[in-house]
């Protein structure tokens, strides 16, 4: 049920504006009335010509103070007028702006000009918050569209594969049932990499002390047998670095770099460091891991959802889902923390989450 509306800001603040200023002045005649009659005596007063007592002056004074009190309503309730919507004018297209965003506009900025002051402030809040705002909706607009693309991808070859054993008399059973668990296996992937990273963008984890050191050795005695497969060298050490977050899923991000190091890596003879680091701005967990060079302007869009190269596609240990270092980036935003991606001059990729240390 709506609310009654009453009056408008501007009202109630031209009133006060106006409120205040006849009653300083009625204060103030009256003081200046009280002053002076006070030396006037009240009753008649003899002289040779005619001199106004007391009561005179009151009758004589009344009208005019009346006149001065009406004028002094007037000019508050006028200048409190264009006051109150002069200082409201900045709220006025704070809340434009607002109600255009209410309605999903998300593009327009009130780039309100002038010297700073709590409006101005308000403002470059406001703008800031609609900037992130469609940054986010935008980045969440690409992402559906890519899940869903993906999603379809592995629905439509089993399809395919149904439709085209219907119509074969001489199909292999086994063949396709192969294929079928192949195809199921990837939706299965990618439906639970989609939800880990919901997980993580919605913060719905308990938080705990983790030591990512040990987390990092686990993830590189699990993937040990990958790397030996590929001929690269795993190493790990460092610190003990402890932090407070979800241990599973800080350790699904050390997984997701390692697994990424080990496969994105040279032919032959690569090599993947994993090392964790304590410093006062907080705790680091480097992955870094040789390979081919990389361009500058390819690095910020490896942690994007669903990027991935031709290489990838054909690498049986790694048909993935393009996820890999995009959850591992939620991950890290979820616990308070960066992903930082430098590529290596002699090659290969640097990977650094930085996670803030927990209170002593």
């Amino acid at each position: 049920m709506p609310r009654p509306r009453g009056l408008s800001a501007r009202w109630k603040l031209t009133l006060s504006y106006a409120a205040i200023v006849v009653v300083s002045g009625a204060v103030l005649l009256t003081v200046v009335a009280a002053w002076l009659l006070r030396y006037v005596p009240d009753g008649a007063i003899i002289a040779d010509r005619f001199v106004p007592n007391r009561s005179d002056l009151v009758r004589a004074f009344t009208p005019a103070v009346v006149v001065a009190l009406v004028v002094l309503l007037l000019i508050g309730v006028g200048g409190g007028w264009l006051l109150a919507g002069r200082m409201l004018a900045p709220l006025d297209r704070i809340g434009r702006a607002a109600r255009l965003a209410a309605d999903g506009s998300l593009s327009h900025r009130i780039a309100m000009e002038g010297r700073g002051d709590e409006f101005r402030d308000l403002a470059d809040v406001f703008d800031g918050m609609l900037e992130r705002l469609e940054a986010n909706m935008a980045e969440q607009k690409r992402f559906a569209a890519n899940a869903s693309h993906e999603l379809r991808t592995p629905l439509a070859i089993s399809q395919a594969l149904l439709e085209v054993a219907r119509a074969d008399p001489h199909r292999d059973p086994d063949a396709l049932i192969d294929r079928l668990t192949e195809v199921n296996a990837r939706a299965i992937e990618l439906t639970e990499a989609l939800l880990l990273l919901s997980r993580a963008d919605r913060r719905a984890f308990t938080s705990e002390p983790v030591d990512l050191s040990l987390l990092a050795e686990e993830a590189v005695e699990t993937l040990a047998p990958l790397a030996d497969r590929r001929g690269v060298s795993l190493e790990v050490g460092g610190q003990a670095a402890h932090a407070l977050g979800s241990a599973a899923l800080l350790q699904q991000l050390i997984m997701n770099l390692v697994h990424n190091a080990i496969v994105h890596n040279l032919a032959s003879g690569g090599v993947v460091g994993v090392r964790t680091h304590v410093r006062p701005q907080g705790v680091a967990l480097v992955v870094e891991n040789t390979g081919e060079v990389l361009a500058p302007e390819l690095v910020p869009t490896l942690a994007e959802p669903f990027q991935r190269g031709a290489e990838r596609e054909r690498d049986p240990d790694h048909v993935g889902v393009g996820l890999g270092l995009a959850i591992a980036q939620r991950i890290a935003q979820a616990h308070g923390g960066t992903l930082v991606l430098t590529p290596r001059d002699a090659g290969g990729l640097n990977v650094t989450v930085w996670l803030p240390r927990p209170p002593a």
